[in-house]
């Protein structure tokens, strides 16, 4: 009697474990997945050399240039601001989904001049027309970028330098980024446009004023250079 109520123990015993297992395996099953790694954005490398504060009817933009990788647009782009070049233009053209252009045009359609000749195209810097990226309009002639750039709204690969180009004669030259300020471009993207302005179809219906160009952290006296009598 006492062997069979040993044996039927073990029984019991042993039925038990798989049932514990089976109890347990739900808990497993219900917990938490892990978190989706979001995946990487692409970025330019970190840039170097001054900020640029553009102020708009629309709010402020800040760019950082990169002094280093485009020397020469740079050093272009602020011998425009410093002579006051860019104040009460406008944001000339609105591409949506594309780029916002800027540079030597008022509300009224007027030019403003530039220097003579060009700056020699930078587009093989490394660095990429990613949204958010400011590059240096052009036209067909490689090196005859002048006071007007760009904002991207998108990544805009097709701007790139061409892979097989060896003699830096395609793409536009990537020199600086929004670093403050995206959500006003993003805005500005989506006004009305028209055909009042050099692009047609794409000249923002009510003018938005560039109000003033300055280099952030300019002293005064360096922000427009006196004029020989």
């Amino acid at each position: 009697m006492r062997q069979t109520i040993i044996q039927l123990a073990a029984i019991l015993l042993a039925s038990a474990v798989p049932a514990i297992a089976q109890d347990q395996t739900p808990a497993a099953d219900a917990a938490a997945p892990s978190p989706m790694i979001p995946l990487n954005v692409p970025s330019n490398p970190p840039m170097t050399g001054p900020k640029l504060l553009i102020a708009t009817a629309m709010g402020d933009i800040t760019l950082q240039l990169d002094a280093v990788r485009a020397p020469r647009t740079v050093a272009n782009i602020l011998r425009y601001v410093r002579e006051k070049h860019y104040d009460g233009t406008v944001v000339y053209r609105v591409a949506r989904g594309f780029v916002l252009e800027m540079g030597s045009w008022d509300a009224n359609v007027k030019g403003r001049p530039v220097h003579p000749g060009g700056v020699p195209l930078e587009a093989n810097n490394g660095l990429r027309n990613l949204r958010g990226a400011v590059s240096l309009a052009r036209g067909d002639d490689p090196s005859s970028g002048q006071a007007d750039f760009f904002i991207n709204i998108d990544a805009n690969g097709a701007l790139d330098q061409a892979p097989d180009d060896h003699d830096n004669k395609t793409g536009y030259a990537v020199f600086g980024e929004v670093t403050d300020g995206m959500e006003v471009v993003d805005r500005i993207s989506t006004v009305p446009v028209g055909d009042h302005g050099p692009m047609k179809g794409e000249a923002p219906v009510t003018p938005i004023l560039i109000t003033k160009v300055s280099v952030i952290g300019d002293p005064p006296s360096a922000a427009a250079p006196k004029k020989k009598k």
